[in-house]
C-alpha cells in the first residue's frame, strides 16, 4: 500500500508535465495564442503603470541587472515593513516589530525564494507581513527563478539572438502563471478545511478548563503560493505538518504535487523551445532517475527505523515514526521530504531533524545536488548546466570540439559554468568550517557529536540551495546565523544566476553548426546516464568528505 501511495503521486506528476509545459511555452513564446485573451489587458495596465511601453529585447547584461535592481527594491521595501511591523494595521494579536537582524535574514530568506525561518510563523509576523511581504514575495522570488529558465532556454535554443525581456518575462510569471494558479489551489485548499481569515487568534477552553490559543489567519492563501512558487515558509512554525497548513492525506498529496509540477513541467517547455521533445524528456528522465534513486533510500531507511532501537529489540516502526505525524504516516512522509529538497521548496510535513542518520543524508544530498527537478526555474538550468558540462567532456575524450544544441561550447561558457559550480559548494563548506571555530556557531547546536555536525552542514546547505528547510535542533535566531545565512542566501541565489545568464547571453549569439554523422547525440538513452553520472561523479567528489563526518559517522556510531 505504501509503495502504492508512491507511484500514484508521480504518476499523477506524469500526467501534468505535458499539459503545463505546453501552457508555459505559449506563455513565453512571444507568439499571439490563446492566453493573450484573458490576460493581456490587465499586462498591459501594469506595463502603462510602471512605464514600459516599449519592450526591447535585452542583453544579458541588461536582463541581469534588471532581475538585481527589481529584487533589490522587493528587498528594501518589505525591510521595512518588517521593522515598523508593530505599527501597522492588520495585527490583530500584537506582533511587535522584527529584530533587525532577524529581519534582514527573513526578507533576504524569501527575495532569494529561500524561505529559510528563524522565526515562528505564528508569533514572528502581523497578518499585513505575512501578506505584504511574504505572500507578495513568494511570487516575485518564484517569478525571478521561471525567467531565468525562460531566459537560458532561449539563450541555447532560439534563433533570434535574444534571450527576451526581463519585465515582460517577470510579469507573464505573474499574470499567466502563479497567480491564477494560485488563487484556484487557495479556494481548494480552503475547501480542504485549510483556514483563510484575519480573525486574531482564537482562545478556547480545553476540556481540563484550561486556555488554549489557535492560531489562524491568511493560511490557505499563503499554502498555494507557498507551494507553487517552491518557497517553503510556513505560517505556522511547525510548517505543513500543522494540522491548519496540511490537515489530511489528501492536501498532502496536493502539497507535494504543487511544488513540483511547474520545476517538472519546465523540462517539457524546453523540449517544446529546443523544437525537439526529446531533448525535454532526456532531462526530465535523469531528474526522475536521480529523485527515484534518493526516494528509495530515505523511505527504506524510515521503514527500518533506527538500528539502535532496532538492536533493544524495540520494533524497528516505533523508531521510524518519530518526528512524523500519524496522518501521514511512512510512505508520504519520506515522499514529501524528497519531493521537498528536490524541489528545493523546504516545506516540511515531518521533522528532519529526527530523521535516521541515513534518511538525513537524503535531504542534505538532494540540496547539495540542487538539481534534482530543482526550485521554480533554477532547477532546470542547473541541470542543463550539467548537460553543457556532460558534452563538454565527451567532447574532451574523443578529441571534437563540444556542441549543444547545435552550438559550440567553448572556454568562455565552461569558465562561466565552473564558476557556478564551485561557488555552490564554497558557500556551504566554508561557512560550516568556520562555524566550528566559533562560539557563536557551535553553542548552538544542541546534539553533540556527528549529528551536531549535521545540524550545522544542513543549515548552510539549505540556505546556498535556496531551500529553507532546517534540522529545527540548531538554536539560529541570533545575530551570527541571522546574518551569516543571510549572506550565503544572497551569493547562493545571484552569482549562479548571473553567471549562468552569461552562457545564456554567449551561446544566442554563436552560429548554429550542421549536424553531422559526428555529432554527439543529446536525446537518447545513453546520454541519460552520462547526465546522472557527471550529476553524482561532482556531487560525490565534492561533498562526500564532509558527508562521511556526518550522517554517515552517525550512522556506523550506532550500528
Amino acid at each position: 500500500m505504501n509503495l502504492l501511495q508512491i507511484m500514484i503521486v508521480i504518476l499523477l506528476l506524469l500526467l501534468l508535465v505535458k499539459p503545463l509545459g505546453t501552457y508555459m511555452y505559449h506563455v513565453f513564446s512571444n507568439k499571439s495564442n490563446k492566453t493573450d485573451k484573458p490576460f493581456a489587458w490587465l499586462e498591459k495596465f501594469i506595463y502603462l503603470v510602471s512605464g514600459f511601453t516599449e519592450r526591447p529585447h535585452m542583453t544579458w547584461k541588461k536582463y541581469a541587472l534588471s532581475l538585481v535592481l527589481t529584487n533589490i527594491v522587493f528587498v528594501a521595501v518589505g525591510f521595512t515593513i518588517l521593522l515598523i511591523q508593530g505599527y501597522l494595521t492588520f495585527n490583530p494579536n500584537g506582533i511587535s516589530n522584527m529584530e533587525p537582524t532577524l529581519a534582514f535574514n527573513t526578507i533576504i530568506s524569501f527575495m532569494t525564494n529561500t524561505n529559510l525561518q528563524h522565526y515562528s510563523g505564528e508569533t514572528g509576523l502581523s497578518y499585513f507581513s505575512q501578506m505584504a511581504v511574504i505572500i507578495m514575495m513568494m511570487f516575485t522570488s518564484a517569478a525571478t527563478g521561471i525567467t531565468v529558465a525562460i531566459a537560458f532556454i532561449r539563450g541555447i535554443t532560439s534563433k533570434g539572438k535574444t534571450i527576451g525581456h526581463f519585465f515582460e518575462d517577470f510579469t507573464k510569471s505573474i499574470t499567466r502563471i502563479l497567480l491564477p494558479l494560485s488563487i484556484i489551489l487557495t479556494i481548494v485548499l480552503v475547501g480542504l478545511k485549510v483556514p483563510q481569515t484575519l480573525e486574531p487568534t482564537i482562545q478556547a477552553t480545553t476540556v481540563e478548563g484550561k486556555t488554549q490559543n489557535i492560531a489562524v489567519g491568511p493560511v490557505a492563501s499563503l499554502e498555494s503560493i507557498k507551494h507553487l512558487g517552491t518557497n517553503g515558509g510556513g505560517h505556522m512554525g511547525a510548517n505543513s505538518s500543522h494540522p491548519f497548513e496540511n490537515p489530511s492525506p489528501l492536501t498532502n498529496v496536493l502539497e507535494m504535487l504543487m511544488m513540483w509540477c511547474i520545476p517538472a513541467s519546465l523540462t517539457y517547455t524546453y523540449g517544446r523551445f529546443a523544437a525537439k521533445q526529446k531533448q525535454g524528456w532526456v532531462i526530465f528522465s535523469a531528474m526522475l532517475i536521480l529523485f527515484v534513486g534518493f526516494l528509495s533510500l530515505v523511505y527504506y531507511t524510515e521503514s527500518h527505523g533506527n538500528p539502535a532501537l532496532h538492536a533493544l529489540g524495540l520494533n524497528h516502526e516505533q523508531g521510524s515514526m518519530e518526528g512524523k505525524e500519524v496522518r501521514f504516516g511512512i510512505a508520504q512522509s519520506a515522499l514529501f521530504t524528497t519531493v521537498t529538497t528536490s524541489a528545493t521548496t523546504g516545506t516540511v510535513n515531518n521533522m528532519h531533524d529526527t530523521l535516521t542518520p541515513l534518511g538525513g543524508l537524503v535531504p542534505l544530498a538532494l540540496m547539495m545536488l540542487n538539481s534534482v527537478f530543482g526550485g521554480d526555474g533554477v532547477g532546470l538550468v542547473n541541470m542543463l548546466m550539467y548537460a553543457i558540462l556532460a558534452v563538454f567532456i565527451c567532447g574532451l575524450l574523443v578529441g571534437r570540439t563540444p556542441e549543444f544544441l547545435r552550438r559550440k561550447i567553448e572556454p568562455k561558457e565552461m569558465k562561466l559554468i565552473t564558476i557556478a559550480l564551485l561557488v555552490h559548494p564554497f558557500i556551504i563548506l566554508m561557512p560550516t568550517a568556520l562555524s566550528f571555530m566559533t562560539e557563536w556557531g557551535k553553542g548552538a547546536i544542541t546534539n553533540p557529536g556527528f549529528h551536531g555536525i549535521s545540524q550545522v552542514l544542513y543549515e548552510f546547505t539549505s540556505s546556498a540551495a535556496n531551500n529553507g528547510s532546517g534540522f529545527e535542533g540548531l538554536a539560529d535566531n541570533t545575530p551570527f546565523w541571522n546574518l551569516s545565512t543571510g549572506i550565503v542566501m544572497l551569493l547562493g541565489r545571484y552569482i549562479s544566476i548571473i553567471a549562468l545568464l552569461a552562457v545564456a547571453g554567449s551561446l544566442v549569439k554563436k552560429q548554429w553548426v550542421p549536424e553531422t554523422i559526428g555529432t554527439f547525440r543529446t536525446d537518447n538513452g545513453l546520454f541519460i546516464g552520462i547526465l546522472v553520472g557527471i550529476v553524482i561523479m561532482i556531487g560525490a567528489l565534492t561533498f562526500l568528505p564532509v558527508l562521511a563526518l556526518g550522517p554517515i559517522a552517525e550512522f556506523l556510531s550506532i550500528r
